[in-house]
């Protein structure tokens, strides 16, 4: 992998983690396009073991404001959805899992801006989390559908439960795609040179996640997740 490359995915993964420390999501809408067009062959299981470090320290630092009851409803309904998301990712060739990330990102950067405040019930975590168990292990997308449930409660109670829901989501992804075959050993080098980043992306959100403004953020990150979509899909 060129030099050039490392950089652009360095930068990307210090944007996201910055961005989901700060507001509880944003890392996957910005990470997955930027390696669905430099480095394909990193999704979704590269994608998915840099988030290990991300969401599990995020889940630590809020961990008072966690929604447990919520937490364990979606990651019922994630780890079913996980066969699901395989099963899209052993059938689809990588240029149509491109096509599915840029229109995965797209359809979910605008449902999350457009969905109307409710409170959410147990039927609507269970569907969440089967949605983002089928997305996050095909494309390595899934945090517009927590999102969806959590956007209208408070901030911190958004970002731990959506990081320990994609924490524990993520580690029931990663070993079924590890089963398949679909993470080898080269996959580990590229996540240990993006550490780097994450750890000073987490370290800048430290600075200001309990004062910023996360209404901003949000909409600024869906917006460039828009954007980043129709770019993967017009350059497949």
């Amino acid at each position: 992998m060129s030099t050039d490359i490392l950089v652009w995915i360095g930068l990307a993964v210090f944007a996201g983690t910055f961005i989901q420390g700060s507001t509880g999501m944003g890392f996957a809408l910005i990470v997955a396009p930027v390696l669905g067009f430099l480095k394909p062959e990193l999704l979704p299981g590269g994608l998915l073991l840099m988030m290990l470090p991300l969401n599990a320290y995020v889940a630590w630092r809020e961990w008072r404001s966690l929604d447990r009851r919520g937490v364990a409803w979606i990651t019922g309904g994630r780890a079913a959805g996980t066969f699901g998301g395989l099963a899209v990712l052993l059938a689809l060739p990588p240029s149509a899992l491109n096509i599915m990330i840029g229109a995965t990102t797209i359809l979910a950067a605008v449902a999350t801006l457009a969905m109307p405040s409710f409170a959410p019930k147990k039927s609507a975590f269970l569907s969440a989390g089967v949605f983002t168990g089928i997305t996050e292990t095909a494309t390595g997308i899934g945090g517009p559908p927590l999102a969806l449930v959590y956007q209208h409660m408070p901030a911190a109670t958004l970002r731990s439960s959506v990081a320990l829901c994609f924490l524990l989501g993520e580690i029931i992804s990663i070993v079924v795609l590890a089963i398949s075959g679909r993470i080898d050993s080269s996959t580990f080098g590229t996540v240990a040179w993006a550490l780097p980043a994450i750890v000073v992306g987490l370290v800048a959100s430290q600075a200001v996640y309990h004062r910023v403004n996360a209404r901003f953020l949000r909409i600024a990150v869906l917006a460039f997740a828009i954007v980043s979509g129709v770019f993967i899909l017009v350059h497949h």
